[in-house]
């Protein structure tokens, strides 16, 4: 059996003197590297390499950071229930037809008997009383029409007669008196196709048209004309401008106010 013979102590002192050329040749003095080796021997840690990207990514992380800290702490916007689109159309359906006129908030049911004096060619057709309700639809379909107007030139919904509570103006020279607050009947035509006539005059589509006592009204191609007084009116001038527009008036007006 073989004994393994020691290294002497020549041997010894030109193995390290090997070993710290070594450790010069990858940088770094002799003394230098026996330091660092001692302080990992006795435990100590040595510090990690810098991280890849350096600061800049540093910097990134923070940002990604904040940015969902901020997203956390912004307030959710609240849901909206209101209805659009098809769902608030299915909403002003009658009859199983989509109605295209929704009123206003200041729509209100008159107080004042309004009346509708139907004509065609100077004979009386027809009374309507238009009190009853806030606002009458006028057009050729049926089912949703309050007042139906069968002419073919008339459209489905042709317009509608609306009572709105409007704040007059003070007039002139009574200042401090508060302002009258009067329910007023208005006209407004739904885009028909070929018109809606107040005193034989075309108004424009969409807006809103101030009706007054002894107005005609007249829709598309119709021969009819619908003369609009109220009670008191019929009362008080049916043997002046109602008569002048056709004898008959005044007779229907005297035998519906006996009545």
């Amino acid at each position: 059996m073989s004994r393994r013979r020691s290294q002497s102590p020549h041997a010894r002192r030109a193995s390290d003197q090997d070993g710290d050329e070594r450790a010069v040749a990858h940088g770094g003095s002799r003394p230098e590297r026996r330091q660092q080796r001692g302080r990992l021997r006795e435990g100590d840690t040595a510090q990690p390499p810098p991280r890849w990207g350096g600061d800049a990514l540093l910097d990134a992380e923070k940002r990604d950071t904040d940015d969902a800290t901020a997203e956390e702490e912004a307030p959710k916007e609240k849901p909206n229930f209101g209805l659009s689109g098809k769902l608030a159309a299915d909403t002003n359906m009658h009859n199983g037809v989509v109605v295209k006129y929704s009123e206003p908030s200041e729509a209100r049911k008159p107080t004042a008997r309004w009346r509708l004096y139907v004509f065609k060619n100077d004979d009386h057709l027809d009374l309507l009383h238009i009190h009853r309700q806030s606002a009458y639809l006028l057009g050729k379909d049926r089912r949703i029409a309050d007042i139906p107007i069968d002419h073919p030139s008339c459209s489905k919904q042709h317009a509608v007669i609306q009572f709105r509570l409007m704040t007059e103006q003070t007039p002139v020279g009574q200042v401090g008196e508060p302002p009258k607050r009067v329910i007023k009947p208005f006209i407004i035509d739904l885009e028909s196709t070929n018109g809606t006539f107040v005193n034989d005059e075309r108004i424009p589509a969409s807006r809103y048209y101030e009706l007054r006592p002894k107005d005609t009204l007249r829709f598309g191609c119709s021969t009819r004309e619908y003369v609009l007084l109220r009670e008191e009116d019929a009362r008080s001038e049916s043997k002046s401008a109602v008569a002048a527009k056709s004898p008959t008036v005044a007779a229907v007006s005297s035998k519906e106010l006996k009545a």
